[in-house]
């Protein structure tokens, strides 16, 4: 399936929600949680489902004027699942290190009127806030297709080239078109795979040179959408602004391409 849509990505901006390799100098990075449990999924589900939540739910769904706000009756579906990322750590090609680490969990937000949108919570010093929402399911789309195609395998987003796969042992499988593009429509050798990334991102990571000039996650992106294939989520074309409890939210609107192979 492919399709061509745009993302919209609330971002707080009391914490980065742009969770690449090397965050900018003057951003704090959202703490990664150290694992899941029951707990974990507890908080993050209380996060997600909290009036102030639910009320800036209502707004974002309703920014495109699909919806009056107080008609939008967001609700949360399902429990938190994790998201994980490519590992700085393994594009160093540190000993033992595994391809993806968990960045934050994922909560399901649906309108009345069928409109989707992930509630990115992670513990902060506050303790466990939502910390980005965007739209769409892709969180939870590539979680499925990833356990149906690799049973057990790790499923991971390379946000460098908005590309998302599913590791097992030493296989990487792709599970949308950007990963095709990047490691074949039958995927790779995890070693190989490490070899590509460390190419591309190796001399990018935090504490280099490159990334020390400033450039958000080692890569610079014009306004409004990503700079190309090599170039970080960034997102820019700030349209409005809407309120998290204390904390001042972006909305963000970036174009992106987006397909899914079973």
């Amino acid at each position: 399936m492919t399709s061509t849509s745009k993302r919209v990505s609330a971002a707080v901006l009391a914490a980065s929600a742009v969770l690449v390799l090397a965050p900018q100098a003057s951003a704090a990075p959202v703490p990664q949680p150290r694992s899941v449990t029951a707990e974990t999924k507890d908080a993050a589900a209380r996060a997600a489902a909290a009036p102030e939540t639910l009320a800036t739910l209502s707004r974002f769904f309703a920014r495109e004027g699909k919806i009056a706000p107080d008609a939008a009756r967001p609700r949360v579906e399902g429990e938190a699942i994790p998201v994980s990322y490519l590992s700085p750590d393994f594009v160093a090609g540190r000993a033992g290190a595994s391809v993806a680490r968990l960045e934050f969990l994922a909560s399901k937000a649906v309108s009345s009127d069928g409109q989707q949108a992930a509630l990115w919570t992670a513990r902060t010093e506050a303790g466990w806030q939502v910390v980005n929402i965007a739209t769409g399911d892709d969180e939870f789309r590539y979680a499925r297709l990833g356990a149906a195609k690799l049973p057990g395998g790790t499923v991971f987003r390379e946000p460098q080239i908005d590309a998302w796969y599913v590791a097992e042992g030493s296989r990487v499988l792709p599970l949308d078109e950007d990963a095709e593009r990047a490691v074949g429509a039958g995927g790779t050798s995890l070693a190989a795979y490490r070899a590509r990334v460390t190419r591309a991102y190796g001399d990018k990571l935090p504490g280099s040179a490159y990334a020390k000039g400033g450039k958000a996650g080692g890569y610079e992106a014009a306004a409004g959408a990503p700079a190309g294939p090599a170039a970080a989520p960034v997102a820019g074309g700030v349209a409005g602004v809407l309120a998290l409890g204390a904390a001042g939210v972006i909305v963000a609107r970036r174009s992106r391409r987006r397909g899914a192979t079973a």
